[in-house]
Order: C-alpha cells, then sequence, then structure tokens
C-alpha cells in the first residue's frame, strides 16, 4: 500500500475516535452524568448478560487489566451491586451476577443509554438513520466483529440496480482487471430487468446481512421454456459461508416452479469460484469462445441446466 494512502487512513480513523469519544462522553469522569466511568458501565453490562462469568473471563472479554478489573469490581462489590459465588470446579474463580440493587442500578444505567442513543439518532432521517446503522455494523465486521450475522433474501426495490451496477464494476475490476466495458453490459442487463420484468417468471434476489447488502442473483426469461442465471456476485465480506450456493439454488428452484425446462448461463472460464458452484449443481458447459470484450483475453462459456 502507498505510505500516504496508509497515513491518511490512519489520521481519518483517528480523527473518527476523537470525535465519537467526545460525542457519547467516553473521556469524562461520569457517564451518562452518573458517579461512573464508561469502563464500569460496560463491566455492569457484561455481568448483567453473560450468565456466571468470572472474573478472567470477564477481563479477557474486554482486554482488560487484570488489577484495574480488580479494583472495579471491588468496588461494586463494596456498593453492593455485584455478588461473587465461589466456583464448584475452580476454588480460585468466582462467578458474577449482579444483585438485586446491582440490577436496578443497570436498568437505569440501560434505560439512559437508550435515552442519549434515541437522541443522537432523532434528529435524523429514515434513510439517514439506516445508512448510519449500516454503516456501523459494516465497520463492526470489518474489524472482526459479527462474522456470524444470518444473511437473508429479498426481492429487489429502487436503489439495487445501482448497487448491482456498481459492486460488479468495482469487484471484477479489482479481482480480474475487466474495464468499465463490462459495468456497462451489467447496467444494460439491469435496465433490462427492470423495463421488461415480468412478475412470476422472472426475479432477482438480494442479500442483505444486518441491512447491508452483500449478494445478488437474477433469474431472467430468454423464451417460455428457456430462463437465465444472471449476475451471481457475492461480496468478499460474505464469502466461504454457502451464499453463492444458496444464491443459486433459489434461482434453479424459481425456474422450475415458473415452469420453465432449461436453465442457461454465461460466465468465463477465469471465475473458477462460480464455476464450481455451477457444476455442484448440476450446470455442465456446452459451449466456449474467446471474449476480448473488457480489456483483456477471456474465455467465455454457456453452461446449460435441464430442469
Amino acid at each position: 500500500m502507498d505510505p500516504a494512502e496508509m497515513e491518511a487512513q490512519i489520521a481519518a480513523m483517528r480523527r473518527f475516535n476523537r470525535f465519537y469519544t467526545r460525542r457519547v462522553g467516553a473521556l469524562g469522569e461520569g457517564h451518562l452524568q452518573t458517579q461512573y466511568t464508561l469502563t464500569e458501565v460496560r463491566v455492569m453490562y457484561e455481568v448483567a448478560h453473560q450468565d456466571r462469568i468470572t472474573a478472567s473471563e470477564l477481563g479477557e472479554r474486554l482486554a482488560l487489566d487484570a488489577g484495574y478489573l480488580s479494583r472495579i469490581l471491588t468496588r461494586f462489590q463494596e456498593r453492593g451491586l455485584v455478588s461473587r459465588t465461589p466456583s464448584e470446579k475452580d476454588a480460585r474463580q468466582a462467578h458474577l451476577s449482579l444483585t438485586g440493587a446491582g440490577r436496578e442500578e443497570f436498568a437505569r444505567l440501560n434505560a439512559a443509554a437508550e435515552g442519549e442513543i434515541a437522541e443522537m439518532l432523532r434528529p435524523l432521517a429514515e434513510d439517514d438513520r439506516r445508512s448510519l446503522v449500516g454503516a456501523l455494523q459494516r465497520v463492526e465486521r470489518l474489524l472482526g466483529g459479527r462474522a456470524d450475522a444470518p444473511i437473508t433474501l429479498r426481492e429487489h426495490r429502487p436503489g439495487d440496480m445501482g448497487w448491482i451496477v456498481h459492486r460488479h464494476g468495482v469487484l471484477y475490476w479489482r479481482e480480474y482487471g475487466w474495464d468499465e466495458r463490462f459495468e456497462a453490459l451489467v447496467a444494460r442487463v439491469a435496465a433490462g430487468f427492470i423495463d421488461e420484468f415480468q412478475p412470476g417468471r422472472e426475479r432477482a434476489w438480494i442479500a442483505e446481512r444486518e441491512g447491508e447488502i452483500v449478494g445478488s442473483v437474477f433469474c431472467t426469461r430468454m423464451s417460455e421454456d428457456v430462463a437465465k442465471l444472471r449476475l451471481l456476485l457475492v461480496e468478499p465480506s460474505a464469502r466461504g459461508v454457502g451464499l453463492g450456493h444458496r444464491l443459486v439454488d433459489e434461482c434453479i428452484r424459481f425456474a422450475r416452479e415458473a415452469g420453465y425446462r432449461k436453465l442457461v448461463l454465461w460466465t468465463n472460464s477465469v471465475l473458477l469460484v462460480a464455476r464450481r458452484i455451477y457444476a455442484r449443481a448440476g450446470f455442465r458447459m456446452v459451449q466456449e469462445e474467446e471474449n476480448d470484450h473488457w480489456g483483456l483475453p477471456l474465455i467465455a462459456e454457456t453452461w446449460e441446466l435441464e430442469l
């Protein structure tokens, strides 16, 4: 990576960290206008939500120094907020839980936290709120959190075609070196799908994870008996969990239920992962030809599946 670009990215992340810690009051001694610091509130949250957690498990979960965490827990115990129950398996460990007073205090803090976030979100338009939450979820996943969030499939809606054209252009350029003429092809396919859409005979599937689009596939009509699978795409962040197989299987199922006798697709020999998905689903290659439409010499392939 270009050192100057890395420096700019580091500066951007540090700038955001300064903005957000100031915005949520993380720098002050009293978080949520209480006597507790942000770290103490987080410790109380984890004890409330992790059944029979030990101090060592809590420290590992929050990446806190053992001595610092011990002092926090001691203060909580002195205030009657946390109790310790000796572990039956390890005498050196004790399970932590909130007392009745601790649960009441946590409920008050939790309500205050939710109210503070609501105040941040309330001035934003609905689309802006969705965009903000989606961006936060994406940050969490990119930095190693919530990789197991479920992926759902839905039908297309306004805005999806622009995303499909954009992401095809970006990913195929980045991963295969295909130029903007491929993006133009995708734009024509997407526009044709909308302009000539035939409900019941055609469909698009949009894969989402926590509100973020991570994949797509289309089933379009070629003739009364033949349908075409088009625009299969899986975002890098959603690969390795079977989403490509799932999208292809949905397209096959729909084509069968719509009464088609054959499902065809067009791909290229360099798309090795996609070709494995098609082969596993039962497609067979029936034709290949040279193709240099997008700036590189390629071998285009036509595949078919008898339904």
